[in-house]
């Protein structure tokens, strides 16, 4: 893109890869271009380059979440390095996201109640302790525990504890 505003006005929503950016740029800064994407939500890593950074500035790019800051000239291997760190950021951070995206998924498809079973197993409760809270018997949490494993996936109390922790 020409300039950072070119680049907003045409941005490829939620396309994957990553942003490299010259502090000094036409219009809108390099560093603004970041914060811009950071408070929209955008969670490109941003590689920057620039001929006349100083310190202040590479640590500000960095605090805010940029992958490298390279100065100018750049040797290939260095930004080649670089894009591929970012590349790999935005590929762990979509995996990331999926994983939280289908959790999501399968908590929304449990029932009110299984809902009420999974908040008082994560509690620590006994089935026993749960059936007396809910007003329900004991074969039911069972029934109940049972289908919310089976609709988040999990093979074991443990790997539901951590789903739940996921999700809080």
């Amino acid at each position: 893109f020409a300039s950072a505003e070119d680049f907003m006005a045409r941005q490829p929503l939620g396309a994957p890869g990553c942003l490299v950016l010259d502090l000094a740029m036409p219009g809108i800064d390099g560093l603004s271009l970041q914060r811009h994407l950071a408070e929209q939500g955008q969670p490109w890593p941003i590689v920057f380059l620039t001929g006349n950074g100083d310190i202040p500035l590479s640590v500000k790019a960095m605090k805010a979440g940029a992958v490298d800051f390279l100065t100018k000239p750049v040797p290939a291997h260095a930004l080649v390095a670089a894009v591929t760190a970012a590349l790999e950021r935005d590929a762990e951070a979509r995996r990331v996201q999926h994983v939280q995206s289908e959790l999501s998924r399968r908590h929304s498809s449990l029932t009110r109640r299984e809902r009420e079973v999974l908040d008082c197993l994560v509690q620590g409760k006994l089935n026993k302790q749960i059936a007396a809270e809910l007003g329900i018997v004991e074969p039911t949490v069972k029934f109940h525990r049972a289908r919310i494993m089976e609709r988040m996936g999990a093979r074991t109390l443990a790997e539901l504890m951590h789903m739940a922790a996921r999700l809080a």
